[in-house]
């Protein structure tokens, strides 16, 4: 049989884990010390297959003390396991095909493995679709359970100490996951009186679809956990379902949402495809950085737009704001959770600058699910708003912290090396959906040197075509929201573009 029906027909999900070295110095990558995996059917969620094996590194001496605290594997341990390229055949063959899943395995364990097969010289197995829990549970589950790391989840749950160690982490991976299912599951019941009792935490910032018409996507699609066979090494083991529950609950509740109890068809067992799941998950992918994670900026805002300064529902220059008078607060989002929000004298902070000088042009680098590029330009910010924007960081980053949050902070003004007294922003360029068409959901002007105003119209979404009016050093005036967002263990605070006046030569 050939490889490519082979891989066709592969439908487990493979969840798996890598331990690795840690870096000590720049420059210094990782050296693989562990390899963990089992194989789950998608359909029940038993193990089916499990394989575990330590791998002694190329260079013994990365093993460091550092290394030996994180997950406890020392060199004596390592010194007669067999090297990777030993057991590639192996690794390569339970991955190859199949759906992968694991916890933060987009940014770690799926690179650690492709660099493994580089480094060896062997192409590296590729996945039919990828899970990253993390991803997927701070999407769906916010952050009632902090930080959203493995440990984290685990205690949350009562589940027992994270080991560190490959073939314990999957299988607590595995349980968190029916653990989240099952709460998720209860509350799509009883929304209104599960969100009422604060289920939801103040950090649990949801995505929302960009498409102001739709409903925002509250806590999504939940689990029903069905039978467990599989037992935490330090945690407890879970009450078995019974056979007629086992075949009402498949994973096919993963996709099941909320919206479901309202009369929309929910998806039968028979009918099970993955194809949903796994491509929320991915469409995660794309958001490895700060400036890609959210999406609720679009529909964020519920202020009126009316651009001219002293406007109490509009837009002030930074001149015009006063420091104290400047308050981050919580305020209710959707169905129970809160995000939070900048006001300025109880009204939403909106900052209107002008003669703002493009430092860096339109970027594109970074896509949305559906391959669209995320717009963003960076400009040169003027002392005044720096004032106001490092004030706001404060605010919003002890809010946050206060409220449980350990997350990465990003502060709002970039101070490079080397431009410490050329400070900039960003501002991004969100897109509005409408069915399948796109559209800047910017208005984009152009001033010219008569003082004329005149909105420019676009004939498709086509970043081509907004490349040239962003050219460094033009000038213009913007007019934006400051929306505070903590998502996928990043936080800060996102301009989002409402109005951009370029400015002619």
């Amino acid at each position: 049989m050939g490889s490519t029906s082979r891989s066709d027909e592969r439908s487990e999900i493979v969840f798996f884990d890598v331990e690795t070295t840690v870096p000590t110095r720049t420059g210094q990558g990782f050296g693989l010390l562990e390899f963990g995996s089992i194989l789950v059917c998608p359909r029940k969620l038993v193990e089916l297959e499990s394989y575990s094996t330590l791998v002694q590194p190329t260079d013994l001496s990365l093993i460091s003390s550092l290394s030996v605290r994180c997950n406890g594997i020392t060199r004596d341990a390592v010194v007669s396991a067999p090297t990777f390229s030993e057991i590639a055949d192996r690794v390569y063959d339970i991955l190859q095909g199949r759906i992968w899943a694991g916890h933060n395995i987009l940014r770690f364990d799926c690179a650690r493995i492709r660099e493994a097969f580089a480094y060896i010289g062997r192409p590296a197995p590729e996945p039919k679709g990828t899970i990253d829990s993390l991803a997927l549970l701070t999407q769906r589950f916010g952050r009632r359970a902090g930080d959203m790391k493995m440990a984290t989840l685990a205690t949350y749950f009562g589940l027992g100490q994270q080991t560190h160690r490959s073939l314990d982490d999957v299988r607590m991976n595995l349980e968190v996951l029916k653990y989240c299912a099952t709460v998720l599951f209860l509350e799509s019941s009883l929304p209104d009186i599960f969100t009422e009792n604060s289920w939801v935490s103040p950090n649990a910032i949801t995505r929302s679809r960009v498409n102001a018409n739709s409903s925002p996507e509250g806590v999504g699609p939940c689990i029903s956990p069905p039978s467990s066979t599989l037992k935490l090494k330090n945690g407890p083991k879970l009450s078995p379902m019974n056979k007629k529950q086992e075949q009402n609950h498949p994973i096919l509740s993963l996709m099941t949402r909320s919206s479901a109890a309202e009369g929309e068809p929910s998806a039968q067992g028979d009918s099970f495809d993955m194809s949903r799941l796994i491509s929320e998950s991915e469409s995660l992918e794309s958001d490895a950085t700060m400036e890609e994670t959210v999406e609720s900026s679009e529909t964020s805002s519920t202020a009126d737009v009316s651009y001219g300064s002293s406007d109490s529902g509009g837009f002030l220059e930074p001149n015009e704001v006063s420091i104290s008078a400047i308050k981050a607060c919580f305020v209710p989002f959707y169905r129970g959770s809160q995000r939070m929000q900048l006001l300025h004298k109880g009204v939403i902070l909106q900052l209107g600058c002008t003669h703002l000088k493009v430092r860096f042009g339109l970027s594109t680098k970074f896509v949305d699910h559906a391959g669209r590029p995320r717009l963003n330009i960076v400009v040169n910010a003027s002392q005044s708003l720096c004032k106001v924007l490092d004030a706001c960081d404060g605010m919003v980053k002890k809010l946050s912290s206060d409220s449980g949050s350990s997350s990465e902070w990003r502060p709002v003004v970039s101070r490079k090396d080397g431009f410490v007294n050329y400070p900039t922003v960003r501002l991004h360029i969100p897109t509005s959906i409408t069915g399948d068409s796109a559209r800047y959901a910017t208005e984009i002007c152009q001033k010219e040197s008569s003082g004329s105003e005149q909105r420019l119209v676009f004939s498709k979404f086509d970043a081509a075509e907004l490349e040239p009016l962003f050219t460094p050093g033009t000038f213009l005036d913007a007019f934006f929201s400051l929306d505070p967002y903590d998502y996928q263990q990043n936080a800060g605070i996102r301009l989002v573009a409402k109005k951009l006046i370029i400015h002619s030569n």
